[in-house]
């Protein structure tokens, strides 16, 4: 039985990012302009959906942070499991824990994640705010994956080589350390337009800090800076290499009316013909910290519905950490992190051989002359000249590129680009199609 609640009725009809928070153990949404902060004692129902032709796919995650109560826990493990659910059991599902998020959850953030302390037990709420006497302190952290986590207050939780924000309410100080990073000067900069727009309606004044000039208001607040340290390396710069023959797959099964767990191959790569459609299993890659559980499309629906409790007793049960990420995948969903263990993986309808393809054997002659795009809108003939297939009013699609795959970019920052990301960008013209990477 699927238990139906009133904020499903929308959920996962659009395109876009759908986010819950749990209080009381109901799911309240989260405002659009709030996305990306996280309460540390709440817990969290996240839903991405992506519109690809004429279908949906759906990203459904909960999220866990480090103070949140068991009873929320548990109430955003049950409502992510009857979301799957009501979604048709489409959806590929993850648990995040603070700290510790997936890829795929993080992307959804260009602008950061924000962890503030307390939650819906101490009063906090996800609103609008235009309270010009905060007083906090966020620490940025990272390079691709940014993170802004509220620490105390003072000069102890400074160090030279980040970047901090010091939100005093009508003033926002974006303190940069003497050994912090582009990226992370970068990164604290949009933090702290996100608090002015967000959070204060832009009636707060952001003001750069670099280390060593700090202005009276700063030091009234904080007092006399003491000599600094120059922080940890950051863990971001480390590569996220994978030792292949240390995944397992494991057979599930509970036709004894309890869960058994059965190694199926214990080094990959394994054959897609592994997976039964009749079966659940467990792709176990621990040591890397992460498990993914397939669901066949036929398994038994008790099976399915507790993927998500037999990925968490598989972990307790091998003594991995409690942080262990874990990706609950429907057959046809998997994912290329998936993927990736095993040999010749072949998509649905996918034909073997190459199909009809269309080269060119030669290289276009470009005479280099003066250009002018605003001339392009006006003449045809120019047009036409420099090569330009139509007037530019064909339609745009552009994803960012992820270890977890294609990651749509919204229609409102179309024209923005990261130099640290790669882009796919499809444009449409009438019947025909161009593809450009960037």
């Amino acid at each position: 039985m699927v238990l139906h609640h009133k904020e499903f009725t929308n959920a996962g009809k659009k395109a876009g990012l759908q986010i819950w928070r749990i209080e009381n153990l109901e799911l309240v949404p989260v405002p659009e302009n709030l996305h990306g902060n996280f309460y540390t004692g709440d817990a969290y129902v996240i839903l991405s959906t992506v519109k690809q032709k004429d279908s949906f796919f759906y990203h459904l995650h909960y999220w866990l942070g480090k103070e949140c109560s068991q009873d929320e826990s548990t109430a955003a493990a049950i409502f992510t499991v009857h979301l799957d659910d009501y979604l048709g059991g489409k959806p590929v599902q993850y648990r995040e824990l603070q700290g510790v998020e997936s890829t795929a959850f993080t992307s959804y953030f260009k602008g950061g994640i924000t962890y503030k302390t307390g939650g819906v037990a101490s009063g906090f709420h996800h609103v609008v705010t235009n309270d010009l006497s905060a007083q906090r302190l966020l620490h940025i952290k990272g390079r691709r994956v940014i993170r802004a986590t509220q620490v105390p207050l003072s000069w102890s939780s400074f160090n030279s080589g980040d970047c901090f924000i010091v939100d005093l309410g009508d003033k926002i100080y974006q303190w940069c350390g003497s050994k912090c990073n582009k990226f992370e000067r970068l990164k604290a900069a949009q933090v702290a337009r996100g608090i002015r727009d967000n959070e204060r309606n832009a009636r707060a004044e952001l003001v750069v800090v670099e280390e060593g000039s700090e202005p009276t208001k700063l030091t009234d607040v904080l007092g006399v800076k003491p000599e600094l340290s120059e922080g940890d390396d950051d863990d971001d710069t480390v590569a996220d290499l994978s030792n292949r023959k240390m995944a397992k797959l494991h057979m599930v099964s509970d036709a004894s009316g309890s869960m058994k767990v059965t190694v199926v191959k214990e080094e990959n790569p394994f054959l897609q013909s592994d997976l039964l459609s009749d079966e659940c299993f467990i792709l176990d890659h621990g040591n890397n910290n992460i498990i993914f559980v397939w669901k066949g499309h036929k398994a038994n629906p008790n099976e399915r519905k507790e993927a998500m409790k037999t990925a968490e007793g598989f972990i307790k049960q091998m003594g991995y950490p409690a942080n262990t990420q874990i990706q609950v995948l429907p057959e046809g969903g998997e994912t290329p992190m998936f993927k990736q263990f095993f040999l010749g993986w072949k998509e649905k309808d996918q034909s073997d051989g190459f199909g009809k393809v269309f080269v060119t054997e030669r290289i276009a002659r470009i005479q280099q002359v003066k250009f002018d795009a605003s001339k392009l809108h006006e003449s045809q003939h120019m047009a036409a000249q420099y090569n330009m297939v139509d007037d530019g009013s064909g339609d745009t699609q552009i994803w960012r590129v992820e270890s977890i795959g294609r990651v749509p970019v919204d229609p409102k920052s179309y024209g923005q680009f990261y130099g640290g990301d790669c882009y796919i960008i499809l444009y449409t013209y009438g019947k025909r199609q161009i593809i450009y990477t960037w």
